[in-house]
């Protein structure tokens, strides 16, 4: 019998909930609502609000106003006052007093029950019963359509991998909690079937654009430039149950999987395509099963050429529970002596554009010569050259494998005097010099090729051109390498070719990245005549994209190395004292009197010869700063 005097908020509350982890859920739920809205309609705003959810997880502590939130990182005037609104719209509709720090749905249902209790004789004690199972069944239908399908990267995908590597990291001894790009995605290869840098025949993705995903289902978050990349505690649980299902798999388990397989007579075809029709009804199972089911029912998707689909072969297994001790020294992968190839990396426009008859004459001089050379586009540079790992094709795949490729220390910038010209007017010398110096390579190289009589009539003296040459050379520290027209550039590209084939033959050469560069220094003296570390290409090469976000010290050297008279190297002496506008402005605020603050700067050393910077130089920078209104 229905006990009718039990109180109605038992029925309301129903099985108990876990205290929720955020203290601040009502200004959880409204940000996640304006990503959303914003995800919908494709705005930008979408990734700020996401910033601020992030920011808001990690915060312990209860907040009472949308105000108190501007001391969280990622909260602007828009956000806090946007949450103000919110709030005194809740209080309004719930009363003054209404409770701001318990969960939604807690608030929900304390809110039905407080209603019940108010008028518990409306209806007779017949009615009641009904009434309670049908708040019951709405209950159970509100709590069916709030439960979101746990999201779960596909096994040996992107995202799969990503997780992985990040778990494994975060286990070993020392580990800092995070890793770079590079790192990341050489580590994660040897666990996912795809690159992450090659993208597939027809298609612009690679494994790495899953990332973006793990980041939109708060698994992953992105600091810092350099981007570091680091689990959320949600990313860390998924991952711990990734890395437990993989490792749990046991020899027994697969030799049994594997009877019960072959006891199906199923027929040895290669499957070399894959139909989008099978792969939708790939992922939609997935989805469906459990935990449990994944690691033993889920199909493998890696096939070997003798074998049936969804056969795991022990091979296989013994493979992937290994990935824990190869995943450790992944990043430190080299390349040993007869295991590369050394190729000339040529820019591609420098085989297109222009005077197209001139320019295809350097790739079939190159030709001629027997050179090895491939052409891609360069974000610095115009020639240079990679060592790429020899790979054999795999049988039963169509492509073979991706090489690994480390870029050698020497970079060319190939310099007609027609284009020296133009690019000392328009300030691209000035600017391709300091890039070059930045790139990581160093080891730069200036090929200017003589155009004869055709100096006479440039725009700028052939005095002045042979100055900058001098220059380059002497105060830039470039080496400088005249020749007199395209055939001896292709002659010069080929000896050096030849050169660092020679040079490099009994080399064994390390992976480095470049933002642990500083790491290595005593083993780069102990080990100099027999190893090099160098980065990686794709490293090298989207560390020098010209138009990618800068940091305010990158925007501060470009500032001052508009101004006449600052090099690279007088840019980078202010830098060391001053990094930002800000800083350097508060020095100014410092100094006592006008004199002292045009004679601030002019003591920096700068240079390999430590000169000062002079009071010239220091009396032009205070004033193109501190100076109100037009400069005179």
């Amino acid at each position: 019998m229905f006990n009718v005097n039990m109180p109605a908020d038992q029925v309301c509350l129903g099985r108990k909930r876990p205290l929720p982890s955020c203290p601040n859920p009502l200004f959880l739920q409204w940000l996640t609502e304006l990503r959303d809205n914003a995800k919908e309609k494709g705005l930008k705003t979408q990734y700020v609000y996401q910033k601020a959810i992030n920011s808001l997880k990690k915060y312990p502590l209860p907040l009472k106003n949308g105000k108190e939130a501007k001391i969280l990182q990622n909260f602007g005037d828009g956000i806090c006052k946007i949450l103000d609104e919110r709030l005194q719209k809740h209080y309004r509709e719930n009363g003054s007093d209404a409770p701001i720090h318990l969960a939604t749905s807690c608030l929900t249902n304390n809110m039905a029950s407080s209603k019940q209790m108010e008028e518990p004789q409306k209806k007779p004690s017949g009615n009641l019963g009904e009434h309670m199972k049908r708040t019951q069944t709405e209950v159970r239908k509100e709590k069916g359509t709030k439960k979101k399908r746990e999201y779960v990267p596909q096994k040996r995908s992107g995202g799969y991998a990503v997780l992985l590597t990040l778990y494994r990291h975060t286990q070993m001894p020392g580990s800092k909690g995070f890793m770079f790009r590079n790192e990341l995605q050489t580590e994660a290869q040897p666990l996912c079937d795809k690159s992450f840098t090659v993208p597939d025949l027809g298609s612009k993705y690679t494994a790495w654009s899953s990332v973006s995903t793990l980041i939109q289902k708060d698994l992953l978050v992105k600091t810092h430039n350099p981007a570091r990349y680091s689990l959320t505690d949600q990313g860390l649980a998924l991952a711990e149950k990734l890395n437990s299902e993989e490792t749990g798999m046991t020899k027994e388990h697969v030799e049994q999987k594997s009877e019960e397989e072959n006891s199906q007579d199923a027929p040895d075809v290669v499957d070399l395509t894959l139909e989008e029709e099978e792969e939708e009804e790939e992922e939609e199972r997935e989805e469906k099963e459990s935990w449990s089911s994944k690691s033993s029912e889920r199909p493998a998707t890696a096939l070997s050429v003798n074998q049936p689909r969804g056969v795991v072969s022990r091979s296989d297994a013994i493979e992937k529970s290994q990935n824990l001790e190869t995943g450790k020294a992944a990043m430190g992968w080299n390349l040993p002596p007869g295991s590369y190839d050394i190729v000339l990396c040529v820019d591609f426009i420098e085989t297109t554009g222009g005077s197209s008859g001139r320019k295809q004459e350097l790739a079939k001089e190159l030709q001629r010569n027997g050179v090895t050379f491939d052409i891609r586009k360069l974000n610095v540079g115009d020639f240079l050259w990679v060592a790429r790992e020899k790979v054999t094709p795999v049988p039963g795949q169509l492509r073979p494998p991706v090489g690994k490729e480390l870029v050698l220390d020497y970079i060319i910038e190939r310099k007609r005097m027609d284009d020296l010209c133009g690019s000392i007017i328009d300030g691209r010398f000035r600017e391709q010099k300091f890039r070059l110096k930045r790139c990581g390579l160093h080891k730069p190289i200036y090929l200017v090729e003589e155009c004869g009589s055709a100096a006479a009539h440039l725009s700028l003296p052939e005095s002045t051109l042979q100055q900058a040459i001098v220059n380059t050379q002497v105060v830039d520290g470039f080496f400088v390498k005249r020749v007199q027209d395209v055939k001896e550039s292709a002659a010069y590209l080929t000896i050096m070719t030849r050169y660092l084939q020679k040079l490099y033959q009994n080399c064994t050469l390390f992976c480095r990245s470049r933002e642990l560069e500083g790491d290595g220094e005593e083993e780069r003296g102990q080990t100099a005549n027999l190893s090099c570390f160098l980065m990686t290409f794709t490293e090298f090469n989207y560390g020098a994209v010209k138009n990618k976000c800068q940091t305010v010290r990158e925007v501060f050297a470009r500032q001052l190395m508009q101004i006449s008279g600052i090099s690279g190297d007088k840019a980078a002496a202010v830098l060391e004292h001053y990094s930002t506008v800000s800083s350097l402005l508060q020095a100014y605020d410092q100094c006592s009197n006008e004199t002292e603050k045009e004679k601030l700067l002019s003591s920096i050393k700068y240079g390999k010869l430590k000169r000062n910077l002079g009071p010239a130089l220091s009396r032009t920078i205070y004033q193109l700063y501190c100076t109100r209104g037009p400069l005179s």
